[in-house]
């Protein structure tokens, strides 16, 4: 008989670290409006009980592998404690290994604002550290809006954004609402067709796409 996973445990924000280079800025601050939205309505008694996965690295260190942009929200409206979904145990390995092997399992996203990849060693030490990629909020928008399906693959949303980034280049940081409309046209091409989540017929939610682009989101 296989032994029930361990049960969630409180961990706080500031000892979590990221496996990712970047995160949205504009998605963060969408899930921070949300968040704040929630509380607002049902207090904190109605707030998520939020479970983020993690893993242990060398010396003991939590490691998120999931969740960087929530973790990140709360975190700065005011949350300073997480529930905690430990993974897996790599506290004997060296960070050198450690890296190799959450590289392997699709567990790290190691590549910078303009999708290269960078070492190990230059993912940022803090959750409040992994810089903008503006394609990054642009993938989240599209999946919000219909453009594709939400995916348990690692790192589906980033792949997307390559994707968009290699099509729509600069444009998104000076009109997100028009990049968002050319997302949703690009999402349904068959260039995309091999990237997690693809839909032969896409379901627009143009309200969703509408609230996305709003440029009077406060970052």
């Amino acid at each position: 008989m296989t032994s029930p996973p361990p049960r969630p445990d409180w961990a706080p924000i500031a000892d979590l670290h990221p496996t990712q280079m970047t995160v949205g800025l504009r998605e963060v601050a969408q899930k921070r409006l949300r968040w704040r939205s929630r509380i607002r309505k049902e207090g904190l008694r109605g707030a998520p009980r939020l479970v983020v996965p993690i893993v242990r690295g060398p010396a003991g260190v939590m490691y998120l592998v999931d969740r960087h942009h929530l973790v990140r929200a709360v975190g700065e409206e005011g949350v300073h404690e997480v529930l905690i979904r430990p993974i897996a145990d790599f506290t004997a390995l060296r960070p050198d290994d450690f890296w190799r092997v959450l590289d392997a399992r699709g567990w790290c996203h190691p590549y910078d604002a303009a999708g290269r990849r960078r070492a190990f060693g230059e993912i940022p030490a803090e959750i409040d550290d992994p810089r903008d990629d503006p394609f990054r909020s642009l993938a989240s928008a599209l999946r919000r809006a219909g453009g594709f399906a939400k995916r348990s693959t690692p790192f589906c949303e980033f792949a997307w954004a390559d994707f968009l980034r290699r099509r729509i280049f600069s444009a998104v940081a000076m009109d997100f609402e028009w990049a968002l409309g050319r997302a949703l046209s690009l999402a349904r091409t068959p260039a995309a067709r091999g990237l997690p989540g693809w839909m032969a017929e896409p379901h627009w939610n143009l309200d969703a796409s509408a609230s996305s682009a709003s440029p009077n989101v406060a970052r």
